[in-house]
């Protein structure tokens, strides 16, 4: 819940591995998924906090809107369960109308996955979004710590993360990350663009 993202740390010559950077926040995972469509509608987000139970000051004292989803589980990953739940969630705010879904269907239609390892160019979300999320939600985090907030934890995790999200994901940015990826409209020459291509010599 601390600060995200890389950082340049200069040590003394004399120091051999990698130093740790002490920063505010603790070292608890929190996963947030995340969906928008071409349109630029955003899903209000699913929030998963490593738990075993709900605390009432996640709802009360955080101000985060009232659709927002929170969830936990043992070590604050996502997993089957979660995921199934997430599907209701999202679900439940989905436009897609019921004559779509028959066209779908009585024209074969499938939906298909991205191939694997291809989200750094073909996840709208990876190539537009989730940079100036991290960066913005570590600026949060350091103006906490200017003011001698030194310890993040999940209630002040919550408003950093709304301030940050409600920046970052507006309808004009999820719109851009699905013509930056080539999806909407389809341009596949920016995915070629963005290939590396290795030769190989017999």
């Amino acid at each position: 819940m601390g600060v995200i993202g890389s950082m340049k740390v200069v040590t003394g010559a004399e120091r051999r591995a990698r130093p740790d950077l002490i920063q505010p926040g603790d070292r608890e995972w929190v996963t947030v998924i995340q969906s928008v469509c071409a349109a630029g509608y955003v899903t209000p987000p699913f929030i998963i906090y490593k738990g075993r139970v709900h605390i009432s000051a996640w709802y009360e004292e955080t101000s985060i809107p009232r659709n927002w989803k929170l969830s936990v589980s043992e070590n604050g990953w996502t997993n089957n369960a979660l995921g199934l739940e997430w599907l209701k969630h999202f679900d439940a705010h989905t436009k897609a109308r019921q004559d779509f879904k028959d066209y779908c269907l009585e024209h074969k239609i499938l939906t298909l996955c991205m191939p694997p390892h291809s989200s750094h160019i073909l996840q709208p979300l990876d190539v537009v979004c989730f940079s100036p999320l991290k960066r913005k939600y570590s600026q949060r985090v350091r103006d906490l710590a200017r003011r001698r907030v030194f310890h993040i934890n999940k209630e002040g995790f919550l408003p950093a993360f709304r301030d940050a999200f409600l920046d970052v994901f507006t309808k004009e940015n999820c719109q851009k990350a699905f013509e930056a990826s080539g999806l909407v409209p389809i341009n596949a020459q920016v995915v070629l663009d963005r290939l590396e291509v290795r030769l190989r010599t017999p």
